[in-house]
């Protein structure tokens, strides 16, 4: 039977997440969630949340969820916006923000989403190499562009830049949007959101999948200047008006109000990585300095794809990447100490 409708279709290269594994007893330290359950008071709101209520519409705006994120963010509720997690915000952000004849501007190592958006949407960009070290360099971003975005900390590799790297680069391009992703800022990074009131052109997202530990949900948002920020509510009510549901909006205030647990398991991680950094380079692994929950390792001797199915085989699940230039590179999320230590003994196990 021919399919004669097939030249009308749009056709583009989907982004492949990490695999989610059904089988029991493994380890998974592939999908950079967070090891560590949700906060108290978000259990609690679940266990209290009204289930005959799941037969009316969410709060199309989130307002309360809102005006919560505003008040802890330090910002006013028309600066805050909030969709199905950080890839919800980022499509509509695509959408909004990126509409000029000239290119976008992202690194050529980085969230791989970022070039099926560019594809889908019909966005011309170029991916700026990133240095020897995996380093975005700021200044290959000193040109004529249609907008930038990147994430700090980037990912895979899950190093950060700091404040004044990301000043340079919006006072260089005062005259686009310049996103800045930072699903993983929680792990030991500096975030840019102070620096939106001073500058009318930045865009800040993040996720409460990672340090929150609600990947389970689906809240992401972003912070801007109330124009930026109407703009995309614009696009959001032109494509979907209930982009949040109910259980997402009161678990998401919930975790807000937990901010000392949520700090705590941020620095149980970031105390997790570092001993396991050290560890790692005891045995010959080259790591670039990690601001994320996870780390990007390669060993000068060891093949990263060899290394990858022995993890596999045994049940550690981690992230590889065929790519050029990090093929012979492996992401791996940090879990506890506990399933740290058995990936470590794995890999000594190995090398010997």
């Amino acid at each position: 039977m021919s399919k004669l409708w097939l030249d009308k279709i749009r056709k583009v290269d989907p982004y492949i997440p990490g695999e989610q594994p059904k089988v029991v007893n493994i380890l998974k330290l592939n999908t950079n969630e967070n090891p560590y359950p949700p906060a108290p008071k978000v259990i609690e709101e679940l266990k209290n949340i009204e289930g005959s209520n799941l037969r009316l519409y969410p709060d199309p705006t989130a307002s309360e969820l809102v005006e919560t994120l505003a008040d802890y963010y330090g910002l006013e509720k028309d600066q805050v916006f909030v969709g199905n997690g950080s890839d919800d915000v980022l499509a509509l952000s695509f959408m909004t923000f990126f509409n000029s004849d000239k290119p976008l501007l992202f690194p050529d190592i980085t969230y791989s989403f970022y070039p099926v958006y560019g594809d889908l949407f019909n966005i011309k960009y170029d991916k700026i190499p990133l240095n020897e070290d995996l380093i975005i360099t700021k200044e290959d971003y000193f040109r004529e562009n249609g907008g930038i975005i990147f994430p700090n900390p980037n990912a895979p590799t899950g190093v950060g830049v700091d404040l004044s790297f990301i000043e340079d680069i919006l006072t260089k391009n005062r005259d686009v949007i310049v996103i800045v992703d930072e699903a993983y800022i929680d792990f030991g990074g500096e975030s840019a959101v102070k620096l939106i009131n001073k500058y009318d052109n930045l865009v800040v997202i993040q996720t409460y999948s990672k340090s929150r530990s609600l990947a389970g949900l689906r809240v992401g948002v972003a912070l801007g200047s109330k124009e930026a920020i109407s703009y995309l509510n614009d696009v959001k009510n032109s494509f979907n008006s209930y982009p949040l549901d109910y259980i997402s909006q009161r678990l998401a205030i919930a975790s807000l109000k937990d901010d000392e647990y949520f700090k705590d398991t941020c620095t149980k991680i970031i105390k997790t990585r570092e001993n396991t950094i050290k560890e790692l380079k005891e045995l010959g692994f080259i790591i670039p300095e990690s601001k994320a929950n996870f780390i990007f390792i390669t060993h000068p001797t060891i093949k990263a794809k060899d290394l990858f199915e022995a993890l596999k085989k045994d049940g550690i699940f981690v992230r590889y990447f065929s790519s050029p230039k990090i093929d012979n590179y492996l992401r791996v999320t940090i879990g506890t100490d506990s399933e740290m230590a058995r990936f470590l003994n794995f890999v000594k196990d190995y090398i010997a």
